[in-house]
């Protein structure tokens, strides 16, 4: 019974390795090459095409950086005091 929680564990070790890992300087000029392709597929007004599937999938991962980013600032304050939760 103990060990049922392990192998998810391990998994879920695999890819907070992975994920949360800081990027490599090798991966720094295509990650500013794909802002600079988002900055233009906004300006050329791409940004009426896109699926359903697509807006979605944007919406979640910038929902994910915001919430990344208000749990980074609740650590470097240590508390919930001063946000409105």
């Amino acid at each position: 019974q103990l060990r049922a929680p392990f192998p998810r564990l391990a998994t879920f070790w695999y890819y907070a390795k992975v994920e949360l890992a800081p990027p490599t300087p090798g991966e720094i000029p295509k990650a500013i090459d794909s802002m600079k392709a988002m900055v233009r597929s906004f300006q050329s007004g791409r940004l009426a095409q896109l699926t359903v599937k697509e807006a979605l999938r944007n919406g979640l991962v910038a929902t994910e950086v915001l919430m990344w980013f208000y749990i980074g600032e609740i650590i470097g304050k240590r508390g919930l005091i001063g946000y409105n939760v």
